[in-house]
């Protein structure tokens, strides 16, 4: 087997060799999950000196959440011998942390399929220990599957590595040529389905794992629900539908999201489409938040916020705006309602984020919840208070 670096195009990953494909978002009994599961390519995720820590938002989603992989454990020997849900959610989840990746292969019968680069470092680049691990993953047989900036499959020694072994590395991030791309061309206006956009007051900061809730509320509802995905974490966790934005030139990426949603809608025939948000609109150093409420022209937004955040991610010199600056900004950004906030309760006490929900939603006069630490039936209210006839089960058109 040739090295192969799998393109990610607007509809769904490509798979080869033991990439697996993921999972269709309306799948959500315990039988169909589990049983895809068992399925799919197991991994191990590489995090060191990062889990559970802004930096290492991409494998905090694939251990609370993953479709297309069977997520073994995490590398990070800062937790080492503890519970990786503990460590996050404080709840056990039995996917144990290790220090190093040859002492997590070694506790398993079989050798794992691939190694995941769980990071997202604000550099996009490998430090030479993570070159090290990745090499080693190879040199043990395994696949590669990174979200940096840096593509691996065009670095000669990971790559000619890669072709001795015989396995792939796959390039979440790597667009396709700007010859196959799509510009936008307002198809998105004839999508029935309702549009909801999760944004948020900050990168990393929840916006993903609220829309990931939200969407297995929806869908146990009997509301079809289906999830498009417009970062490498969600592509990894099994988005069906999807691009990873902030690889897309800006001439393409509204037509690219647009033709996500469009063949979500098309394939798919859902009630509510919802779309992950990245950056934030206000933040000077991402665009991806004004491509996102361009190309999906959706409905209404969910904002997400951390209050306990006292500056942007990587910026200590540029505080946080406040929810209602954000919200004011997007609604004169776009032609869209935000229906609700939610919290990122990071740096709260359980007192504080009961208060501060309680404070927010009378400040805001918005229905205000945290996906993670309040029950999903809260989040689900919010949307069907502002959209009734979800509830009855009414076709879209009629909202």
């Amino acid at each position: 087997m040739e090295t192969k670096s799998e393109i990610i195009d607007t509809i769904r990953p490509p798979v080869s060799g033991a990439q697996a494909p993921p999972m269709t978002q309306c799948e959500t009994t315990h039988g169909a999950l589990s049983k895809n599961l068992e399925a799919a390519p197991s991994a191990i995720i590489y995090c060191e000196g990062n889990f559970a820590q802004i930096d290492g938002k991409t494998a905090n989603g694939l251990v609370r959440h993953s479709q297309a992989y069977r997520i073994l454990s995490v590398i990070d020997s800062t937790y080492s011998g503890q519970d990786s849900g503990l460590v996050l959610d404080n709840e056990v989840n039995n996917i144990p942390i290790f220090a190093h990746l040859k002492v997590a292969v070694a506790r398993e019968a079989k050798l794992p399929d691939t190694l995941i680069y769980g990071m997202a470092p604000s550099t996009g680049r490998l430090s030479p220990a993570d070159r090290s691990v990745v090499l080693d993953a190879i040199g043990l047989g395994m696949n590669i599957v990174s979200g940096l900036h840096e593509y691996l499959s065009d670095d000669p020694e990971i790559s000619k590595a890669a072709s001795e072994r015989t396995v792939t590395i796959r390039d979440i991030r790597k667009p396709k040529l700007s010859k196959d791309m799509r510009l936008f061309d307002g198809s998105v206006a004839n999508v029935h389905a309702l549009r909801i956009a999760v944004l948020g007051t900050d990168c990393a900061i929840g916006k993903r794992t609220t829309a990931t809730v939200l969407a297995r509320a929806l869908n146990a509802k009997g509301i079809k629900t289906v999830l498009v995905g417009t970062g490498q974490t969600g592509l990894m966790q099994g988005a069906k539908y999807g691009v990873a934005m902030d690889a897309v030139p800006p001439q393409f990426c509204c037509g690219e999201l647009e033709g996500a949603i469009v063949a979500a809608s098309k394939t798919e025939k859902p009630d509510v489409i919802l779309i992950e948000g990245q950056g934030a609109l206000s933040h000077p150093a991402f665009c991806t938040s004004a491509f996102i409420l361009r190309g999906s022209q959706p409905d209404a937004v969910i904002l997400q916020h951390a209050p306990k955040r006292a500056h942007r991610c990587d910026f200590p010199n540029m505080p946080m705006p406040t929810p209602s600056s954000e919200i004011a900004l997007i609604e004169a950004f776009a032609d869209t309602k935000v229906i609700g906030v939610t919290l990122n309760h990071e740096g709260m006490s359980e007192a504080e984020i009961t208060s501060t929900i309680s404070a927010q939603s009378q400040k805001l006069e918005l229905p205000v919840t945290d996906a993670l630490s309040r029950p999903a039936a809260h989040l689900l209210a919010m949307v069907i208070a502002a959209y009734p006839s979800l509830k009855e089960g009414d076709t879209m058109a009629a909202i």
